[in-house]
């Protein structure tokens, strides 16, 4: 048996440069892996593929992503054994923070060690660009620059370890919908992306918490005020910044201590129904391999 963790990520910055010729959107993004991860327990069967999850209302069939990561390794590799799933969900579905994604990145990691394939992270991300174009990312992990349309990395600095806080309220948001209707209103303020890179590499949180920037946030919350109100309400209480990730809704802030995260935390709990959460951002020297 191989066991996976898929760690969520944040954006620090998101910013949509135009619509590409195959649909996609043109993006340069800054993302950041977190603590809060699903862990993902992979064991070889006689054939097929079975995905057990312990949340009861997900689709746990081939429109899963960690279904279909394994169904491509099997198709890829001419696997004649079957593989069985034990998914352990934490990250909130539908939530801008690539929880799918993590978990078919999990999955193409866990089979390549469970099958001795020897794939390169390399081969594992090009895998992973035919299913989304987060989980490249999902798969190297760490502080990274993603452009194209999310699949094209480059490795930046470690984000000096801070404590965040997410704050995912109970509403599901479309990333096709967040983008068609960014195509149809843009942003006033674009992200630099250049000087937030500055701030991690001289590991300046209060530089990288002012640079703090998502293009998304404006469309989602001329629909969903409560992302407003979260972070509102993060700020009033000592987050050094709060933004939207992703296409969202979930809402994370950064905290200068973890003693600080918690006080907000427990705010949130206190006066909100969303689901809430306290974790910290990861370095690469501390991702497993």
């Amino acid at each position: 048996m191989v066991t996976v963790e898929a760690n969520a990520k944040i954006n620090l910055t998101l910013d949509i440069l135009g619509k590409r010729e195959d649909g996609f959107h043109e993006v340069a993004m800054v993302m950041q892996t977190i603590g809060l991860h699903d862990t993902l327990s992979l064991e070889k069967i006689e054939t097929g593929i079975e995905l057990t999850i312990n949340v009861p209302w997900l689709k746990a069939d081939e429109k899963n992503l960690a279904w279909r990561a394994a169904a491509l390794m099997q198709e890829e590799f001419k696997l004649t054994d079957g593989v069985r799933i034990d998914l352990i969900k934490r990250i909130p579905v539908a939530a801008g923070l690539a929880g799918g994604s993590a978990d078919a990145a999990a999955v193409l990691k866990g089979m390549n060690e469970l099958y001795d394939l020897g794939l390169s992270q390399q081969k594992l991300c090009e895998l992973g660009a035919q299913l989304g174009s987060d989980i490249p990312f999902c798969i190297m992990g760490g502080t990274m620059l993603a452009t194209g349309r999310g699949e094209l990395l480059t490795r930046l600095a470690d984000m000096p370890e801070t404590w965040v806080v997410l704050a995912k309220p109970r509403i599901s948001v479309s990333t096709a919908w967040a983008y068609q209707n960014y195509d149809e209103q843009g942003a006033e303020r674009h992200p630099d992306n250049e000087a937030i890179q500055r701030a991690i590499a001289h590991k300046n949180r209060k530089a990288v918490a002012g640079l703090l920037c998502n293009v998304l946030e404006s469309v989602t919350i001329k629909k969903y005020d409560v992302i407003a109100e979260y972070k509102e309400m993060m700020l009033e209480h000592g987050a050094m910044a709060s933004m939207m990730s992703g296409s969202g809704p979930t809402v994370f802030g950064l905290a200068r201590s973890r003693e600080q995260a918690e006080e907000i935390a427990n705010v949130l709990r206190r006066e909100t129904n969303a689901d809430v959460f306290v974790t910290r951002t990861f370095q690469m020297n501390r991702m497993k391999a």
